[in-house]
């Protein structure tokens, strides 16, 4: 069984669905209300889950209701939590606004933050994992020692530069992949990584700048966690063994699968599913 260890974020998250976003001065009315927890690294630990690894998910709650939330859904959904609670804070809050296209724009609030200390508490789970995932949900400090450590027991890490911000090339030679979609990859020097895996939305996903993978043909009714879901299911699959362009069309595939339902943990794909849809 391979073996994930994710750092990254935790929080819950209100969505609304409305028919356009906002112009200037406007308000508008949504069509539904819908509660959920989430989180680039909640997301990405729950999709790895789902491919059948043994998931190891560092983050940060508050001691407050929303933290207590955070932990039981983690638990329910296959995935070790090793949660740690900043007392004084809150737990990271997210809005999401999705329109008729299934475009969304989200707002976040930041809660309780990891420290570099913590990771050290996670250093057992970095030392024993196959894949070591990443994104940008944490300080910058934060990255550092996992990748440090991660370095420390010859492992393979991924980092997702999500969201977009300059700082990742400092990882570069010591990382498998960096995976940024087409906004992120504006800010890295993709000469200077070992793989660079281009998320494309609809297109699908380009390696290397010599393979593109396309997408599965769907409708997508809302794109939230599309690249979560991307980033766990590629982290599983290259852990197996896979090559990364076998790795990437399961990866697209399951990203595919998600974004033709609403929210994200229900839309999240099973691997039946994604083997089902590569067939």
């Amino acid at each position: 069984m391979a073996k994930i260890a994710v750092i990254g974020l935790i929080g819950t998250s209100t969505f609304m669905c409305v028919d356009h976003f906002h112009d200037k001065g406007e308000t508008l009315i949504a069509h539904s209300v819908f509660n959920e927890v989430g989180g680039k690294g909640s997301n990405q630990a729950i999709a790895a889950a789902r491919m059948g690894a043994e998931v190891s998910f560092l983050a940060a709650i508050g001691d407050d209701d929303g933290g207590r939330e955070c932990l039981q859904v983690t638990k329910e959904n296959g995935v070790n939590p090793v949660f740690k609670t900043k007392e004084g804070k809150g737990t990271t809050f997210a809005f999401i606004l999705t329109d008729k296209n299934g475009e969304n724009r989200v707002t976040e609030f930041e809660g309780a933050e990891l420290s570099p200390e913590d990771v050290l508490d996670f250093e057992k789970q970095i030392a024993e994992c196959d894949i070591l995932l990443l994104q940008h949900e944490v300080p910058d400090e934060v990255n550092a020692k996992a990748v440090e450590l991660a370095a420390k027991y010859n492992k393979k890490v991924i980092l997702n530069p999500a969201p977009a911000r300059e700082g990742a090339d400092r990882y570069a030679e010591h990382l498998f992949a960096v995976t940024p979609n087409e906004q992120e990859a504006t800010l890295l020097d993709k000469s200077k990584f070992k793989n660079c895996i281009t998320t494309l939305g609809s297109e699908g996903c380009d390696i290397n700048g010599k393979i593109k993978i396309p997408a599965i043909n769907v409708k997508a009714v809302d794109t939230t966690g599309a690249g979560d879901t991307f980033n766990g299911v590629l982290s599983v699959c290259l852990a197996e063994g896979m090559d990364i362009e076998t790795a990437c069309r399961y990866a697209v595939t399951a990203s595919g699968i998600s974004v033709g339902g609403q929210y994200v943990i229900n839309t999240i794909p099973y691997r039946k599913d994604i083997e089902l849809k590569l067939q």
